[in-house]
């Protein structure tokens, strides 16, 4: 479970460059998707650090 908050963190820091080429080129759909994605994903990061905790080294 603690790799899946470094996956969905990495997933949202994404969405979020995403969003931005998105905005650059006045796509209108793809900053609509880029946003839900980092929204949900970024959601899912900080409830799973919330609920998991921070992934430490073994």
């Amino acid at each position: 479970m603690n790799g899946l908050i470094i996956i969905f963190g990495l997933v949202a820091i994404l969405a979020v460059f995403g969003s931005l080429s998105a905005l650059k080129s006045k796509n209108i759909l793809g900053i609509l998707f880029g946003l839900g994605t980092a929204g949900v994903f970024g959601w899912f990061t900080i409830m799973t650090f919330i609920n998991s905790g921070y992934p430490g080294a073994h």
